[in-house]
């Protein structure tokens, strides 16, 4: 019996994959299959990529520095990352703190942002997820990434918020099953400054829930929040560092935010990475003060060793041009996916990220509290048999797909192609 302590968000008691090893975007699982992993946000060159392999045995060759002290591999992480990712928004970007994953990232950011207004009130949009670790948490408002306990005899258990939260109105933003028109931000944001008046800091995110969007949400947030004293987070912890098809996906719009959240691809999957990046504002009201917020493996030299890697290969192999080019394709054949199957209600999606939104409970609903292995679950099982790993949401009816960036056409074809063999689940359901 393993003595490992297993989660998961999907409801059902069935075994997770056996994964004994992968290569490029496959998985090798016990049984000797090979799978395409069409859903690892966290593996942005997928696995075992040779320069990320490299970084780290270089690194692993290196002294246990904890944050509190200089460490000359983290100082060049902070240059790259500025000169890399954030070339062209120097009139802004100030500074970064690296930390260990996006839900922490978060957590300091809106205590940050707290600090500095005095303010307790917090602000996100609806169905937005930014973590499972303290203010992050508070910021999660789909019912089945509560943090807490799912009991399978039914209900749930939360834990307690740790800050009043308000939630603001999002678009549609799908490609296939949206409104017939979408209304402009500024019509159902009218009441944004209001609802945001109190608040420390207003959070987005650019995938969560199946919610994705254009610039006009973004600047009208950020429009909003400023008239109301309200710090603006771009949570780009799932599509900064290349998955939006650009460095960041609020680069999309107009606006630039007081403070990014990164992690996930930012290490290239090889380590445990995300960030904190302030604006030149943020860095002037610190003067003179000491940010009481410490960790011990914080900004660690086998984690500064990937993120520096990582930005490298991105910027060399030109990745970024490549994601741009397979949005096209993902586009054009989810387009084709969803027609062909009425159980399909909503495709949504940009670069490398894209949600399908099978008929079903509606989200709100949804609190994986049974046994009853759910829908979209079920649809990705059969997707196993066609060759590929396709993730839900924790919802009972969302699929998304998010493979390493690196995944050619050939094989972003056969994962497409998978997703198509396992909808026929949800269609013989949905009859």
């Amino acid at each position: 019996m393993s003595r490992l302590l297993r989660t998961g968000l999907n409801a059902g008691d069935s075994a997770p994959m056996a994964v004994v090893g992968g290569e490029g975007v496959y998985f090798h699982l016990a049984d000797g299959r090979k799978l395409i992993d069409g859903s690892n946000t966290g593996g942005g060159l997928g696995h075992r990529h040779p320069a990320m392999v490299e970084a780290i045995r270089r690194a692993a060759d290196t002294p246990v520095v904890n944050e509190g002290w200089t460490w000359v591999g983290r100082e060049q992480a902070a240059d790259d990352l500025m000169a890399t990712a954030f070339g062209g928004e120097e009139e802004w970007v100030g500074a970064v703190r690296f930390c260990i994953s996006g839900s922490e990232a978060n957590d300091m950011a809106l205590s940050l942002c707290q600090a500095l207004t005095q303010r307790s009130a917090l602000a996100t949009r609806e169905r937005a997820y930014h973590g499972i670790t303290g203010l992050s948490r508070s910021m999660t408002v789909q019912p089945q990434w509560h943090g807490g306990l799912a009991v399978h005899s039914g209900g749930s258990k939360l834990p307690a918020p740790m800050a009043p939260v308000r939630i603001l109105p999002a678009p549609d933003g799908a490609i296939y099953g949206g409104p017939a028109s979408n209304r402009p931000p500024s019509e159902y944001l009218a009441d944004a400054a209001r609802l945001l008046s109190d608040t420390a800091a207003t959070i987005i995110d650019y995938t969560q829930g199946g919610i994705y969007y254009d610039g006009a949400y973004q600047d009208e947030v950020a429009r909003s929040a400023r008239q109301a004293g309200s710090y603006w987070i771009a949570d780009e912890v799932v599509t900064g560092a290349g998955r939006a098809g650009r460095w960041f996906a609020f680069q999309g719009a107009e606006t630039r935010p007081d403070i990014v959240t990164l992690g996930k691809s930012l290490g290239g999957g090889a380590a445990a990475v995300a960030a904190v990046v302030v604006s030149k504002e943020i860095v002037e009201r610190l003067k003179g003060t000491s940010w009481q917020n410490y960790g011990t493996l914080r900004g660690h030299p086998i984690s500064m060793a990937a993120v520096s890697a990582y930005l490298k290969v991105i910027s060399d192999e030109k990745i970024l041009e490549h994601v741009k080019s397979l949005e096209q394709l993902f586009s054009r054949r989810l387009l084709a996916i969803a027609r062909k199957h009425h159980s399909v209600r909503r495709v949504a999606g940009q670069g490398l990220h894209w949600t399908v939104e099978l008929h079903g409970p509606d989200w709100r609903s949804w609190h994986a509290d049974t046994t009853d292995v759910p829908i979209a679950s079920r649809v990705a099982e059969r997707a196993l048999e066609a060759g590929a790993v396709i993730g839900t949401s924790g919802e009972q009816v969302s699929l998304f797909l998010a493979p390493p960036l690196v995944i050619s056409e050939r094989e972003a074809d056969q994962l497409l192609d998978a997703l198509d063999h396992g909808l026929d689940v949800a269609d013989w359901e949905h009859r």
